[in-house]
């Protein structure tokens, strides 16, 4: 019979404790092939390391879906377009936007296959255009036609998600599409661009990418998702320190070509089509800037008929408070 030993015990329940611990701050983050200089940090384990978890990184085709799985609670942090969030928003769902990933503008693009027969935005009537429906793209495509006085019944809008767009559009079943890549590379070989994210704002439409936390995994571990804005900032400060450097080393675009699908020519592009805001940019950002930019896409939603009402105040789904 072996003796009691009160330190054993001791021992052993500390040892569960910080075993409990440790799986407790475990967490699933959702990420999008988008191509963006954090995805390098990614790729390194940078986030694994600040954060001190165990990471299951989840790829999503489309914000829709992302949205989907952080409302069930599979996912607790989540990177999604301005469009989604605001679906998500004013549905009332538990999250709020952490951090402004990306300002789009090359990186989204509206694209004619070459011999459809659209030459021009007009020539867009009685064609298929393929789309995730409730993304930045969705969005986007519909201020398009708006701002070319097009009537969305006068086109086929195809809801399929970017794997399907890219297969449909190698078979001849769609004449355009709006995406991001890789199937933007896709189209853009055997296509011509109409129109990008980034003329489209211009125009009064500016779309971007974000970063969202469910609340109740924030209020538990702030300091994982201060962790995570940190890592996430300081590779956006790595990159616009000097982006020619940057891009020049083949380890950081390889990183981009294997997590976001996209061909290593068409990396320097993309990069310089976005606007990666900075950690001083974001606090302004996390504010009025984005708080606005979400009830103007939930007010263009509702007159799409994508959501039923729009929030007198948008302030709860936005905040700055892991970024300072």
């Amino acid at each position: 019979m072996s003796r009691f030993n009160p330190l054993r015990l001791l021992a052993a329940i500390s040892l569960a404790g910080a075993a409990f611990m440790a799986q407790a701050t475990d967490f699933t983050v959702a990420y999008q092939t988008t191509v963006d200089p954090a995805k390098v940090a990614q790729a390194d384990g940078a986030y694994e390391k600040a954060t001190q978890a165990k990471i299951n990184w989840r790829k999503f085709d489309g914000g829709a879906q992302v949205i989907t799985a952080v409302a069930s609670g599979d996912v607790q942090i989540g990177y999604v377009g301005s469009s989604p969030l605001a679906a998500a928003a004013t549905r009332q769902l538990p999250v709020e936007t952490f951090l402004i990933a990306t300002q789009i503008g090359a990186a989204e693009a509206l694209v004619a296959r070459n011999g459809s027969g659209i030459n021009s935005p007009q020539d867009l009537v009685g064609k298929k255009i393929a789309v995730p429906f409730v993304s930045t793209g969705h969005y986007s495509l519909l201020a398009a036609l708006k701002q070319w006085k097009i009537d969305p019944s006068k086109v086929t809008i195809l809801n399929l998600d970017p794997p399907a767009i890219i297969a449909a559009w190698k078979r001849g079943d769609i004449d355009a599409t709006y995406v991001w890549d890789p199937a933007l590379g896709v189209a853009k070989e055997s296509g011509k661009v109409l129109i990008t994210s980034g003329e489209l704002a211009k125009l009064g439409a500016p779309t971007f990418d974000a970063w969202i936390v469910r609340k109740d995994f924030a209020a538990k571990h702030p300091e994982i998702v201060k962790a995570f804005a940190k890592v996430t900032l300081d590779a956006y400060a790595d990159y616009r320190k000097d982006p020619k450097a940057w891009l020049a080393n083949p380890g950081n675009v390889d990183k981009l070509v294997k997590l976001s699908g996209a061909k290593a020519a068409d990396i320097p592009l993309l990069l310089q089509g976005n606007v990666y805001p900075l950690a001083a940019d974001q606090v302004t950002a996390l504010g009025a800037p984005t708080t606005q930019a979400i009830t103007n896409t939930a007010t263009f939603l509702k007159e799409q008929g994508k959501v039923d009402a729009v929030l007198p105040d948008y302030a709860p789904y936005v905040s700055a408070q892991f970024v300072q």
